[in-house]
């Protein structure tokens, strides 16, 4: 497979190349790998890891320049490395999408702890009168300990919560604001003096473009596993696996849809077979609007409504 790689790259005779990697890669080891044939790189950045140059962009003021709908940059230049180059992007969908979910489970944070506040209080004022008093109020106050233990470890709800020094659970005010200053943004860094920040962005958009195809070859097209034990025939389920994904994108591309949406559109056309007196007959539902559009962009010609007739 390295060969044929290699012949490839041969045969499309770059003169320059910007190698795109992901914030898993971004090391500063790697990245002047990167540089050592005198190629460059665009690498996304670990904006959450508190490193120096990170806490320097975000606080650099500046306007953003609009790319597209959902995409605004920003490039910012540090002293500190004049050889680089920092673009903060900013997606203002997704920003919303972000806060909207941080401030659902805030207001699940905040009616649990209500809720564990007020049994507490409850028991405070409660004095037992006999030994079958006392352990239930022991137990309830277990619970309570337990509940709260659980809502501190929890996986998604505990980052948002600090324990005090009486062992109580508050929100944690100052990762609440550092999470919502963080809505919709990314960082990227790149080598390349030339490429403009619009330019920057996209490329590295691409790469999750790539990196969703890994995906949906491996779950929407079940890629893996592979029941076959000669090369030929794995051949050719890859290349199939590969042409459906193709056919994915292409699909996407002209209708401005997601494949999940058209997939659903499109199971809900199906072709029915009516058995009577006079014969048997198989036709498809009929096209909605929506099936109609999807088809149209696709260039694709919409099948008949009779497929098969059989006269008794």
């Amino acid at each position: 497979m390295l060969p044929q790689v290699k012949d490839d790259l041969r045969a499309w005779r770059l003169g320059r190349v910007v190698t795109v990697v992901d914030r898993g890669f971004s090391s500063a080891a790697n990245l002047d790998y990167l540089r050592r044939a005198g190629g460059h790189f665009i690498a996304g950045e670990r904006m959450r890891a508190g490193t120096p140059h990170v806490e320097e962009v975000l606080a650099r003021q500046g306007r953003y320049r609009q790319v597209r709908d959902n995409l605004r940059v920003k490039e910012v230049r540090l002293d500190s490395a004049p050889d680089l180059r920092w673009v903060l992007c900013h997606n203002p969908d997704e920003a919303d999408r972000q806060a909207a979910q941080r401030e659902a489970a805030l207001a699940r944070i905040r009616d649990e702890l209500a809720r564990i506040a007020t049994a507490r209080s409850r028991l405070a004022t409660t004095k037992p009168t006999t030994a079958a008093a006392a352990r239930r109020r022991d137990a309830e106050l277990t619970a309570h300990t337990r509940a709260e233990c659980a809502l501190r470890d929890h996986p998604a709800l505990g980052r948002w919560l600090r324990q005090t020094f009486s062992g109580r659970l508050v929100l944690d005010t100052a990762k609440i604001r550092a999470e919502a200053r963080l809505d919709g943004k990314y960082l990227l860094v790149t080598s390349d003096p030339d490429l403009p920040a619009e330019d920057v962005a996209l490329g590295y958009k691409n790469l999750l473009e790539a990196e969703r195809g890994f995906r949906d070859l491996k779950s929407t097209l079940e890629l893996r596993p592979v029941y076959h034990r000669l090369e030929p025939r794995i051949r050719a389920h890859v290349l199939l696996c590969w042409l459906a994904l193709l056919l994915i994108r292409v699909a996407e591309r002209r209708t401005g849809q997601t494949w999940p949406n058209l997939a659903r559109e499109l199971g809900r056309l199906h072709a029915v077979t009516l058995t009577g007196p006079t014969g048997t007959v198989t036709q498809t539902t009929e096209l909605s609007t929506a099936q109609q559009g999807i088809l149209r962009a696709c260039g694709l010609t919409p099948p008949p409504r009779i497929t098969a007739l059989h006269p008794a």
